[in-house]
């Protein structure tokens, strides 16, 4: 890379505002970018509304029969013959 020549004070002037001014652009970008990942790394609203519905299904006498009946069904699933 070449070394620019520069003729008056004004051209140096310019040149750095244009460097601040991509300075601050590319910091906004990164910015942006740290915010959409928090986003993704976050779990969203329909995970909270699951975990409540977990809640309410698994809750009470039907919740304490379905945690009961679960393993039940998940080891005859795992254990079954493959012919049937």
């Amino acid at each position: 890379m070449e070394t620019k020549k520069y003729s008056s004070y004004a051209e140096i002037e310019q040149d750095l505002e244009i460097l601040k001014l991509e300075k601050e652009i590319y910091y906004q970008k990164m910015l942006l970018s740290i915010d959409k990942t928090k986003e993704s790394i976050l779990p969203s609203k329909s995970v909270s509304l699951l975990g409540n519905l977990y809640q309410k299904v698994f809750s009470g006498t039907y919740g304490t029969i379905l945690k009961l009946l679960i393993p039940y069904v998940f080891n005859w699933y795992i254990n079954r013959k493959r012919g049937d």
